[in-house]
């Protein structure tokens, strides 16, 4: 189906692959597993896309490891829009391939998401989708706050100006068509950004509105910051 990027979704539009086959090596532990105020990381990412209107099906991509927990969250949680539990590869990029592979090709957009980020919101998700619907290619984004130095030998080198410089996050959303060229074009070559296999063919990617409460787990502070954050938001 197509959809010309005005106005509100007539249907369900995008595939939502969560990339959620990573190891944890710098959390220690399977962060993905770990409760967010009772309940489990991932299933409030898979949460979060079947709310989503916009979301025609879900495919959650994981390690062996934990493809029989992974399906029974998704019975325990009725997520009716999860279609499929697939196992992951050796890489970031494998593992998003290996879901695009199962996506049916019914969906015109593929929207890409880091399981390890539970907190995002149905705003950021739409604004992905709505803006890929109209380039082709798009990334939830924020702009860059912090003054950026360059580092040599552990003393500065001097500032970067932050002008034009964006946090990258996801959901990434593009055409199926461009990211299944894009990978072809690839040819093996590993990034660990979705957005840099399109890039690599000089195709433009359009920036969404990303969200602070959008952050990625990747340490033990980021689970902290995190409660802390779904606690002051119920108190």
């Amino acid at each position: 189906m197509e959809y010309s990027g005005r106005g509100p979704f007539p249907a369900p539009v995008a595939s939502a692959i969560i990339a959620a086959a990573g190891r944890s090596s710098r959390m220690g532990f399977d962060k993905l597993m770990a409760e967010l105020s009772g309940i489990p990381v991932l299933m409030r990412t898979m949460e979060a896309f079947e709310r989503c209107e916009a979301i025609g099906e879900i495919i959650v991509v994981t390690r062996e490891a934990n493809l029989s927990i992974v399906r029974s969250m998704v019975r325990e949680g009725g997520f009716s829009k999860v279609s499929q539990v697939v196992r992951g590869g050796e890489t970031r990029q494998q593992s998003v391939y290996a879901g695009v592979c199962a996506a049916s090709p019914e969906m015109p957009l593929l929207c890409i998401h880091d399981g390890a980020r539970p907190l995002v919101s149905g705003q950021v998700i739409s604004a992905a989708i709505q803006a890929a619907a109209e380039h082709g290619a798009a990334t939830a984004a924020l702009p860059v706050k912090d003054t950026i130095k360059r580092s040599r030998d552990g003393f500065s080198d001097g500032t970067v100006p932050r002008d034009g410089l964006m946090r990258i996050q996801t959901p990434q959303v593009f055409s199926r068509s461009l990211y299944l060229r894009a990978y072809q074009a690839a040819a093996g070559k590993e990034y660990t950004d979705d957005c840099q296999l399109l890039e690599a063919l000089g195709i433009p990617v359009a920036f969404s509105r990303g969200d602070e409460w959008n952050l990625k787990l990747t340490t033990e502070e980021d689970l902290l910051l995190a409660e802390a954050m779904l606690q002051g938001s119920a108190g």
